[in-house]
């Protein structure tokens, strides 16, 4: 049998627990306005930006979530930053800016650099405006594009594919190319999130069925790297029910009708999948831009491809 005596002193314990954790809340709240930057810190750190950085440039935060910078940060700066975005390659981007607040609970500054500073070199030393750093990088991932199908969608041809090549028009009204039925039928440029990571991507739903939903692109350089990267949206991607199907994703030549890239989704595949061909040199090719899926139910597709420079080491 315990002893009255620790019973009676329990209490106390544990109102002594709960005056330290009040204690350490009060410490933490106390010191944590230094550790946040202030609008004259925001607006210093504008300030060398708007002096400094040049057109193809972008900006990352570290922490990602650190939001309230893109307040301040010149309208003509892509701000990046979601959950794992310091792995990100941000290819489209020759020089990066890092935009950090180190100084803040779980900024883990070796975590950031071992994702982040593998094929990149600092391009200059540490700029600090009060609890704000900034620094310049090159980034060796950096891949010129030649031709994106999310910016030439005026320019595309699409419709409606049935198996046996027949084919329905989707008309461009000057902002999308909207398809009989459906009114989620259209291809459109348009901002998604794919697994956290917001893109500027090609809304290209499945029409279901065998039928395909066809965008057909003139003018796209060969000896290039032909790349696909798309995925399925939000949180439709996270479900496995057996009543859903397979996304599939793909290029075709239009000319020879050769399958050049394809990417298959599985219910429960999230994320941002890509695949990518090297094309041979020669003229510019016609290709067509795909997706299918038998049932269509939650499998809203925003995709993108690209003619990029081909990777280091890797030739046509």
């Amino acid at each position: 049998m315990p002893s009255p005596r620790p019973l009676r002193a329990l209490p106390l314990v544990e109102l002594g627990g709960l005056l330290l954790v009040a204690l350490l809340c009060l410490v933490f709240q106390l010191r944590l306005p230094g550790r946040l930057p202030s609008d004259a810190d925001e607006r210093a750190v504008a300030e060398v930006l708007a002096r400094d950085a040049r057109p193809g440039d972008g900006v990352l935060l570290f922490p990602w979530w650190t939001e309230r910078a893109r307040l301040f940060v010149p309208p003509t700066l892509p701000v990046y930053g979601w959950l794992d975005s310091d792995k990100a390659d941000l290819s489209a981007h020759p020089r990066l800016w890092v935009l950090g607040q180190p100084e803040l609970p779980r900024s883990d500054a070796k975590a950031f650099d071992a994702a982040f500073l593998p094929g990149r070199k600092a391009l200059g030393p540490e700029t600090r405006k009060g609890p704000l750093s900034l620094r310049l990088y090159e980034n060796g991932r950096y891949r010129p594009r030649h031709w994106v199908a999310s910016e030439s969608t005026s320019r595309a041809r699409v419709y409606l594919e049935q198996p046996d090549g027949t084919h329905v028009d989707c008309p461009f009204d000057g902002r999308v190319h909207r398809c009989p039925g459906p009114p989620h039928l259209y291809v459109a440029p348009e901002w998604h999130e794919i697994l956290y990571e917001p893109r500027h991507c090609l809304w290209m739903h499945a029409p279901g069925g065998p039928q395909r939903l066809v965008a057909e692109f003139d003018g796209v350089p060969a000896g290039m790297g032909l790349r696909l990267e798309g995925g399925i949206i939000f949180e439709f991607a996270h479900p496995k029910d057996p009543r859903l199907s397979t996304s599939h994703l793909g290029v075709e030549d239009a000319v020879s009708g050769e399958r050049l890239l394809d990417v298959p989704i599985p219910p429960g595949r999230e994320g941002v999948q890509k695949a990518e061909v090297v094309l041979p040199p020669g003229p510019p090719r016609t290709v067509k831009v795909f997706v299918q899926a038998d049932n269509a139910e939650s499998r809203q597709v925003c995709l993108d491809v690209m003619a990029l420079e081909p990777a280091v080491g890797v030739r046509p």
